[in-house]
Formats: C-alpha cells, sequence, structure tokens
C-alpha cells in the first residue's frame, strides 16, 4: 500500500493511528496546530483498559514501555458523602493491571519517541475532491492533498464537517478543574484523604472528585448541574472569585472535601459537551474520523481508550488489509459506529447517574462496576 495519508490530531488517539502505520513501513502525516508539545498543559491521568488502550499500545509494539510507566495503585477510589465519611474504599491487587493510571503527557511522550509531528499545521477545513484526493486548508492559506484524511482532531474538529453537520451540544454538567502541587509535602491531610488514586464525594446534582497523577500533582474537578451561562457575571480568570463561588455551591459540605477547592492554584472551566449518542454519516471516500471526533462523549473512561484501540485497528487494517483503501474505511467506519455507540449510552447514563438530584445513585453505580 502507497497512498497519502494524514491524521489531524496529534492526541493519543492520531498518534497511535501513526505509531502503528509506522510500524508497518507506511508514511503518514501528523498534522497538529500546537506549535509544539509543551504549547499547552498535556491534562491530567488517564486509565487504559486492557481490552482497549493496552490492546492499542500492544499493537503499537509499546505495551512494555507503558507497564514501566503505568500506576496500578491508581486505580484506588474512595467514596465519600458531602459530610465526609467514607463510604467505600477499594484498593487494587498489587497484580491488578485492568485499568492502570498513566498521565497524559508520559503517554504523550511514549507516543511521540517514534512519530514525527508536523507542529503549527493548524488545519481550517478538510474538502473531499473526488478521484483527485483531499484538500487540507491550513491557517496560513496554504493547502495540500491526500488520498485519505483521518480526523482525530477532538471535540472541535475542523474534520467533522467534511462529513457531518452534527455539532457538540451541552450535557447540562459543568466541571471546574483545578489543582494541587507537591501534595505529599504541601498539604499531607488531603494526600491522605486522596490516597494512592482517587476520592470523590457526592451530594445533590454535584461532586468533588480529585484524582491523583505523578509527582504529587492531583487534579481536582468540582462537577455540578448548571446552565451553560452559569458564570454571568463572573471572571472566570479571576481565581480568587471562581473559588468563592465554588466554595458557596458546596456550602456545608465537610471542611477536609472543601479544602480540595481552598487549596487549588488555578481554575479552568470545562462545561461537558457531546455528540450525538447514535452519531454516525454517509461515507464519503478519502474522509474518516475517529476519537472524539467521531463520538464525544462523557469523560468516564472510555474516550481516549476508544480513540487510541480505533487509531490502532485503522492502521493496522490499511497497512494489512486488502488493496482497496476505501474499502477498509467502510469495514471501519461500521465497527467504530457500533462500539463508540454502546459506550455513548453507558457514559451517558454513567453521567446522569453520577451527578445526581440521588447521591445514592454514584454510589450504586460505583458498586455496579467496581469489581469486588
Amino acid at each position: 500500500m502507497r497512498h497519502r495519508i494524514a491524521v489531524v490530531g496529534a492526541g493519543p488517539g492520531g498518534l497511535t493511528f501513526a505509531r502503528v502505520l509506522r510500524r508497518h513501513g507506511h508514511p503518514v502525516t501528523v498534522l497538529e496546530r500546537d506549535p509544539s508539545p509543551a504549547a499547552r498543559p498535556p491534562g491530567g491521568t488517564l486509565d487504559l483498559h486492557e481490552g482497549m488502550g493496552q490492546l492499542a499500545l500492544d499493537k503499537a509494539g509499546l505495551l512494555a514501555e507503558f507497564r514501566a510507566l503505568a500506576r496500578p495503585e491508581g486505580q484506588a477510589m474512595r467514596i465519600l458523602d458531602a459530610a465526609g465519611n467514607v463510604l467505600r474504599d477499594w484498593r487494587p491487587r498489587p497484580d491488578d493491571r485492568a485499568h492502570p493510571e498513566i498521565d497524559r503527557g508520559q503517554l504523550r511522550d511514549l507516543l511521540l519517541d517514534s512519530v514525527d509531528v508536523q507542529w503549527g499545521r493548524g488545519v481550517t477545513r478538510v474538502v473531499p475532491e473526488g478521484p483527485d484526493g483531499v484538500q487540507v486548508h491550513f491557517t496560513d492559506g496554504r493547502r495540500e492533498t491526500f488520498d485519505l484524511v483521518v480526523g482525530a482532531d477532538g471535540a472541535r474538529s475542523r474534520t467533522r464537517p467534511a462529513l457531518s453537520s452534527a455539532t457538540p451540544h451541552y450535557t447540562g454538567v459543568t466541571y471546574v478543574e483545578t489543582s494541587l502541587d507537591d501534595v505529599d509535602t504541601r498539604h499531607p491531610d488531603l494526600a491522605r484523604l486522596i490516597g494512592d488514586g482517587s476520592v470523590a464525594a457526592y451530594g445533590v446534582n454535584r461532586a468533588l472528585v480529585a484524582q491523583r497523577n505523578s509527582g504529587g500533582h492531583v487534579k481536582v474537578y468540582a462537577q455540578f448541574r448548571a446552565p451553560l451561562d452559569w458564570h454571568a457575571g463572573l471572571d472566570l480568570a479571576d481565581a480568587e472569585a471562581v473559588r468563592s463561588s465554588l466554595l458557596a455551591l458546596f456550602d456545608g459540605w465537610a471542611t477536609p472535601v472543601l479544602d480540595l477547592l481552598r487549596h487549588g492554584v488555578a481554575f479552568v472551566h470545562r462545561p461537558l459537551c457531546v455528540l450525538p449518542v447514535s452519531h454516525t454519516w454517509s461515507h464519503v471516500p478519502g474522509v474518516t474520523l475517529l476519537g472524539d471526533a467521531a463520538h464525544l462523549m462523557p469523560p468516564l473512561g472510555a474516550g481516549a481508550n476508544l480513540a487510541m484501540l480505533e487509531g490502532a485497528e485503522l492502521a493496522e487494517s490499511l497497512a494489512t488489509g486488502p488493496g482497496d483503501p476505501d474499502g477498509v474505511v467502510r469495514a471501519f467506519e461500521e465497527q467504530m459506529w457500533a462500539r463508540a455507540g454502546r459506550w455513548a449510552k453507558i457514559t451517558a447514563a454513567g453521567l446522569e447517574r453520577l451527578v445526581s438530584p440521588d447521591p445514592a445513585e454514584a454510589l450504586a453505580l460505583f458498586d455496579q462496576v467496581q469489581p469486588s
């Protein structure tokens, strides 16, 4: 197979796709709008599932390297009520590899070690042009033609409009993210509260979740149901104003839980948006999507895993399958839609239960999915 292939987006899905293609000896162009890997924070930690993200890394020849970096202990989960009472305290076995955690930055660097990325190549649109290929338009006015363009460019995909008119819609749930640094030294009480993995406290239509990353770094997420414009009149760039607003929203919760917000060093507003659960499109030769660009869903552990597995499967099929790339892509899309549709339903239902009028729903969901 010798075709001009580009993937838009250097996230986990796009990099896995490129890595597997390269491993099979096929060139691929990776287009990323960020000017460099250090242009913005890589995000928090990911749990990679054995049959999804870890399988993708196995196809990429990187499973051993992943296991050397991953934190199986990060699977631990402690559940509290708003008063700070411990309702569940689950810890994995030492040999539990079901879904160990890895920092997004570590995973990105692992994949980047084997993939060349064209940084600062922002895509504005993708235009299929029939037998002549697919034209990619860039922010600098230039254009380039490929035989296949794979959109792995996330929630605000610039590739998606070539296939679908669907746009993400607000779920009614907002996350506000903050973080703690050097938690074991600077906030030992909170370090003990969080443990090796995560701690979550659930109340009426709101939750506070803290998740340990490597190096003593902790991500904290205030989660609540609110209108999209809940922050009207609030300067989201004013950290102290946001902190005060969140503390008022969680008024009456236990002091140790609220300390997760009191000691946060910055705040980032993240309204949760999703694509329709059954999002599909009419096949267009030369263009396809994977990951959030194809099936944006609530961030409950499936998104990056699906993107990586899809990237690995598509690349493997293109490199080893029959000589008709269009037929390979058609088969890939059918398989992706079926699997992603199931996960979209699961994560939508999960979000409804985790940020619920009845906090007992979150505990019941934990008991349902967590191994004994």
